[in-house]
């Protein structure tokens, strides 16, 4: 789960952050009254979306020549008309896709005197399972640039959760981003206070960019990051309050609601598998016969009729799906409560696609029987590689 800028920084000022002042606005009038509580004479307005590249992005319907989704402005009158400009546009970003995304909150912030940035971020090494601490001396550029152009720039190291944050993990911190003297020991509190954090709050990950140097020599957050862990979410209802639908993909949200693993994906083939791993493979076979995974959808190992036919009816609700496979090798799940779901599913809201079934498993026999008697036009298949085949020649078949 992501969340908002304004509300990382709040997050982080819960553990001692230091962070700039700023206030969330939703109207022209709203960031007209923050700007009015900060002290000036510089602001800054900070389009909210859940996407990096904003300050470089553009507004749909203004010129080339507009400025992008942050703006640094000297007064509270273009706070206001700054404002009035972004609310309710559409801004477009590197991460965002061509699609864009609606900008229905700023973040109005005092503005800061930047002698130095630099990138910092905290992330979960699956490998080590420790928690990783990335810094660099490039901050405010897209770390995957700097990986690709200076990777010498980027440090990296762990830390152990069985002995938390140590005085050689501060100076290593320091030492990474050129820091001495007064800097040295706030990056070391700094790093104490972002890990508590990360661990407090089960964070995915954390990352700041910049962090900044301050004109008279303070570090301070200036954008700040913060995805956290769904399956922990159940321990954090601070942080669930935090979620903004508006961000998410429809069919997401719609799919947690009945605690299905959905992602939405670019291609044109829905899947609808149980298990992780064979979803991974069921994706991975379909680009093989050289078409793409619509989506990533685990209906888990004990689902019942009720989330089979939300699963197809979310699944049949993308219009840029063209064919459906769905894959199931029932070991606690079983196969006639698939057949029973797919078949519900498709009589409650028509089936205008191809549709493959490969089952086997516990049941199969009895699941084969409700998909053959039930008089729908659909394709069986007898195993995985048969079914992706059989799926992607109808589908190409079918344009």
């Amino acid at each position: 789960m992501n969340i908002h800028e304004h509300q990382a920084k709040a997050v982080l000022a819960q553990f001692g952050v230091p962070v700039p002042k700023g206030f969330a606005a939703f109207t022209p009038a709203e960031a007209k009254a923050a700007a009015e509580k900060l002290p000036g004479p510089v602001f800054v307005v900070k389009s909210q979306i859940h996407a990096g590249g904003r300050g470089k992005g553009k507004f749909e319907g203004l010129g080339p020549d507009a400025k992008g989704g942050v703006r640094v402005v000297k007064s509270v009158a273009e706070v206001e008309s700054n404002a009035a400009e972004m609310l309710g546009r559409v801004l477009v970003t590197h991460q965002t896709g061509p699609k864009g995304k609606q900008v229905n909150r700023l973040y109005i912030e005092e503005g800061a005197a930047i002698a130095k940035e630099f990138y910092l971020s905290l992330l979960v090494d699956r490998e080590t399972s420790k928690v990783s601490v990335v810094s660099s001396t490039e901050g405010g550029m897209d770390i995957e640039d700097v990986a690709h152009a200076t990777p010498e720039k980027i440090h990296t190291f762990s830390i152990d959760p069985a002995t938390g944050v140590w005085p050689t993990h501060a100076r290593a911190l320091a030492k990474s981003l050129g820091l001495t003297g007064g800097l040295a020991k706030e990056a070391a509190s700094l790093l104490s206070q972002l890990y508590e954090a990360f661990l407090a709050k089960d964070m995915a990950m954390l990352e700041i960019n910049p962090l900044i140097v301050t004109a008279d020599d303070h570090l301070r957050v200036l954008d700040a990051k913060l995805s956290f862990d769904g399956n922990a979410l159940f321990r954090h209802p601070d942080i669930v309050a935090l979620r903004d639908a508006s961000e998410e993909d429809e069919k997401e949200i719609k799919a947690s609601e009945y605690g299905l693993a959905y992602i939405a994906l670019d291609g044109e083939i829905g899947c609808m598998v149980n298990g992780a791993g064979l979803a991974m493979a069921t994706m991975d076979i379909i680009k093989l016969y050289g078409a793409e995974p619509a989506n990533f959808l685990d209906v888990g190992g004990g689902a019942t009729k009720e989330k089979v036919t939300a699963a197809f009816k979310i699944i049949t609700a993308d219009p840029a799906v063209k064919g459906i496979l769905v894959n199931i090798f029932g070991g606690i799940m079983r196969c006639d409560i698939i057949a029973e779901g797919v078949i519900a599913a498709v009589k409650e809201v028509g089936l205008q696609v191809p549709l493959v079934v490969r089952l086997e498993g516990t049941n199969v026999d009895q699941g084969k029987k409700i998909i053959s008697e039930s008089g729908l036009n659909v394709i069986a298949a007898n195993d995985l590689s048969d079914g992706a085949e059989k799926i992607v020649a109808a589908v190409k078949g079918a344009r």
